[in-house]
């Protein structure tokens, strides 16, 4: 199956009107958890220090903003670049066909779970989710 070129599908994302309410609450969700200001943010994503402020007014970021504020935040810089209206960059999807087919909740767990540095740690906390499973299919 071809792929459009990413120009080509861009240039369609700016014919689609822009609501700027889902990644202004993903945003919110992820300054509470790191406990930083939109200034903190923006600065440690390596942007200037306005520009969390100017998407939480309103303004669509551009599609480097998205990678830079979701490397920041330790997530799939594609979940940023769709809640900003652009397409998904296939540079970023999952490379573990099995995890594109799961429900979106399990896919995120698994994604948690991988972010665990510490493979002792990540083990710990596989088995206690598989525990609680286990309980749940008694």
């Amino acid at each position: 199956m071809p792929v459009d070129p990413v120009a080509r599908t861009r240039r369609s994302s700016y014919e689609k009107p822009y609501d700027p309410e889902p990644i202004r609450n993903r945003l919110r969700e992820l300054l509470a958890r790191k406990n930083e200001s939109m200034r903190e943010a923006s600065l440690r994503s390596g942007l200037d220090h306005q520009a969390v402020r100017r998407i939480m007014t309103g303004q669509r970021p551009n599609i480097t903003s998205c990678v830079l504020i979701a490397r920041h935040f330790d997530i799939n810089p594609n979940e940023l670049l769709e809640l900003a209206g652009w397409p998904a960059m296939e540079a970023f999807s999952l490379g573990n066909p099995d995890l594109q087919n799961l429900p979106p909740e399990a896919a995120a767990v698994a994604l948690d779970l991988a972010r665990i540095k510490d493979p002792g740690t990540r083990k710990q906390v596989a088995e206690a989710i598989r525990t609680l499973l286990a309980k749940y299919f008694d």
